[in-house]
C-alpha cells in the first residue's frame, strides 16, 4: 500500500466515495482494536461462530500490513479478555486453537516485515501450546524495531490496575518505595503497558458502544471511533477513514487551544 497523500473516504453506508488527502505528519501513534463482531458476522451468513473467528484472522492480517506501511508505531489487538471464559467450552479451545495457527502461519512474514509481536494480560492461565507458541512469537520478533504490536490476551483493565495495586502495596510494605511517591507515572510502571503510550485512537467495530474493560487507565483521553461494520468486514479503507477523522478532530487534553 501506497503512504503517498492520496487515500480512500469511506462514506456512511460503508462505500468508496471520494479520495481525501490523508496528513502523513498526524498519524496517531497508537491505535487500539476491539476486534468485534465475528460471532455475529457468522450467525449472520448461518454459519458456526468459529467460522467468524477464522474469518476474522483474515482482518487482522490486512490491518497490520496497513498500519505497517503508514508507519503507525504501535496496534493493540483485544483478542481475549478475562470475561471471554465465559463462552462455551468448544468456542474458547476454537479460539485458541485459532491463535497458534495464526502465529505459526503469519510469524515469520511478521517477522520478514520487521514487526514486534507483544502481549499484555495474564497469559500463564492460556493452554500450554499458546502459551510456547506466543513465547516463540516474542523471542523471534523481540528485536525488530517496526510496528509494534500488542496482542491482548486474557487481558481486563480491571485487573490489570488491581494487579499493579497490589505489587505496590507489597514494595510500599518490604520498604522498597514510600507512598508519598507513588504518583501517575510511577503507577504506570507496573501496567502491562510499561513503557508503550496509551492508545491515540480506539476503534471499535460491531455497532457497539462502551469499551469493555479494555485498556480503561490508559484510555483517559483516546479518541474513539465507533462503526457498525462487523470486524471481518473490516477493511484497510475503514481504518484509513478513521485515522482521517481522527485528524479533524481538536485533542485538548483538558486544557484550551
Amino acid at each position: 500500500m501506497s503512504t503517498d497523500q492520496n487515500k480512500f473516504f469511506i462514506n456512511e453506508n460503508s462505500q468508496i466515495s471520494d479520495k481525501v488527502s490523508l496528513d502523513m505528519s498526524n498519524l496517531p501513534e497508537h491505535i487500539a482494536i476491539i476486534m468485534d463482531g465475528n460471532g455475529r458476522w457468522a450467525q449472520k451468513r448461518k454459519l458456526p461462530r468459529t467460522a467468524g473467528h477464522k474469518a476474522g484472522i483474515e482482518t487482522i492480517r490486512e490491518i497490520i500490513r496497513t498500519c505497517s506501511d503508514l508507519k503507525i508505531k504501535y496496534l493493540t489487538l483485544y483478542a481475549f479478555s478475562t470475561e471471554n471464559w465465559q463462552r462455551p467450552e468448544g468456542e474458547i479451545s476454537a479460539l485458541m486453537q485459532l491463535l497458534v495457527y495464526y502465529l505459526r502461519k503469519e510469524i515469520n512474514e511478521l517477522h520478514k516485515n520487521n514487526v514486534r509481536i507483544h502481549t499484555i494480560g495474564d497469559i500463564s492461565k492460556l493452554p500450554q501450546a499458546v502459551i510456547e507458541e506466543i513465547q516463540s512469537a516474542l523471542k523471534l520478533t523481540q528485536h525488530n524495531n517496526g510496528l509494534f504490536v500488542n496482542i491482548a490476551l486474557n487481558y481486563g483493565g480491571r485487573d490489570e490496575i488491581v494487579r499493579a495495586v497490589k505489587i505496590l502495596c507489597e514494595k510500599v510494605k518490604e520498604g522498597e518505595l514510600d507512598v508519598s511517591q507513588i504518583d501517575e507515572k510511577v503507577f504506570e510502571q507496573y501496567l502491562y503497558t510499561k513503557g508503550i503510550p496509551s492508545p491515540d485512537l480506539l476503534i471499535r467495530p460491531s455497532g457497539e458502544l462502551r469499551i469493555s474493560n479494555f485498556l480503561l487507565w490508559q484510555m483517559a483521553y483516546t479518541e474513539f471511533w465507533f462503526s457498525n461494520i462487523y470486524w471481518p468486514d473490516f477493511t484497510k479503507e475503514h481504518l484509513i477513514q478513521a485515522i482521517c477523522d481522527y485528524q479533524k478532530r481538536e485533542r485538548r487534553f483538558g486544557g484550551v487551544k
